[in-house]
């Protein structure tokens, strides 16, 4: 067990990672003096990630994953080797930017009843635009279907300071991820079983259904080089995005809501799957169709999972301030609504200073 020094751990989960360390440690080692103490995970590295930081960068702690069994499986099992009150999920391919830190770690001494929060994410290989990975705070729609401030599906928007506030949202970005350490444990950590894909939206999930709140802290900037996990747009991508989409419904919705909100997001992914056909990508339709079956293969596994996630069936799509109360898919290809700010969605400012 690794007994942090400050109240914070800085965790790093790294596979094959040599490179990204060497590029990014030095600015997040500079900013840590009296903050936080850096934990990397090697999680079942070959290219000598381990031996590497271990020899240019003594002062970050390590621990090492026999087996890489996933993203969520490397975070589930070396944070319970970490002793600290708050961790900060950090993904290998992130810089981070002078006074990163401050913010969040002040957002949520202030704030008891925040779980987790996240910075403005921006995009590492064009420092001026959001990121496709949490950008401007994380947001789900009535049908369930997830979206950002600074990018909705394909757009991308230019960070013009429209989202320098702090408000609370839905979800926190994976990437970048503070969170409370009790809770997150009381909660039984991230689910291995989503693999690299929505674990973090299934987590802070679960954190509302159990009275906790998500927040976005604007005053703070984290720059994602994007895809170092899984690419976007690569057949894993899809297949994780339409099976653990259907997982994460199945577990947290109340069954009030599941009951016919299931039934439409199958006829919705059906016309998904139409779509592709009439692109010819035969790919995104293979993908398609492997996570539904291999969802319905293992459906009373995670119908199991509902008790743990939402007991008290709590409707968050109804009354958590996350949620747009109407289509984004309706208002971004129907409408031509392509950034957050032509949605007219009302978002609640938390005052914390």
């Amino acid at each position: 067990m690794i007994q942090c020094v400050h109240d914070t751990a800085v965790v790093l989960l790294s596979y094959n990672g040599k490179d990204l360390h060497k590029d990014f440690f030095p600015e997040l080692i500079a900013e840590s003096t009296g903050r936080y103490d850096i934990i990397l995970i090697d999680n079942a590295s070959t290219d000598g990630t381990l031996q590497y930081v271990q020899e240019h960068f003594p002062t970050v702690k390590t621990i090492r994953i026999a087996t890489n069994h996933g993203f969520a499986n490397g975070y589930y099992e070396g944070l319970l080797q970490i002793k600290a009150k708050y961790y900060v999920m950090l993904s290998a391919d992130f810089e981070v930017s002078p006074n990163w830190f401050a913010p969040l770690h002040s957002l949520m001494e202030a704030n008891v009843d925040i779980g987790a929060c996240q910075p403005k994410i921006k995009y590492f290989r064009d420092k001026k635009m959001f990121e496709y990975a949490g950008a401007g705070g994380g947001f789900m729609d009535k049908w369930g279907y997830l979206f950002c401030r600074g990018r909705i599906f394909f757009t991308l928007e230019e960070d013009t300071n429209q989202y320098n506030d702090t408000i609370e949202t839905f979800w926190a970005g994976g990437g970048c991820m503070f969170l409370r350490a009790e809770i997150y444990h009381q909660l039984g950590g991230l689910d291995r079983d989503l693999y690299a894909h929505m674990e973090e939206i299934d987590l802070c999930w679960r954190m509302i259904n159990h009275n906790q709140r998500i927040a976005y802290c604007g005053s703070s900037t984290v720059y994602h080089i994007g895809g170092s996990v899984i690419s976007y747009g690569s057949p894993a991508k899809i297949y994780y995005n339409y099976r653990n989409s259907l997982i994460l419904l199945t577990k947290n919705l109340p069954f009030s809501r599941w009951i016919w909100l299931f039934p439409l997001r199958l006829i919705l992914d059906g016309v998904a799957g139409a779509r592709a056909l009439l692109r010819r990508d035969f790919k995104e339709i293979k993908m398609i169709i492997k996570a539904h079956f291999h969802f319905y293969a293992k459906f009373g596994y995670w119908w199991k999972k509902r008790k743990a996630s939402n007991p008290s069936g709590y409707d968050a799509i109804k009354h958590n301030n996350g949620v747009f109360k109407e289509s984004i898919v309706w208002q971004y290809f129907g409408k031509g609504k392509k950034l957050f700010t032509d949605l007219a969605m009302p978002t609640k400012i938390i005052k914390w200073l």
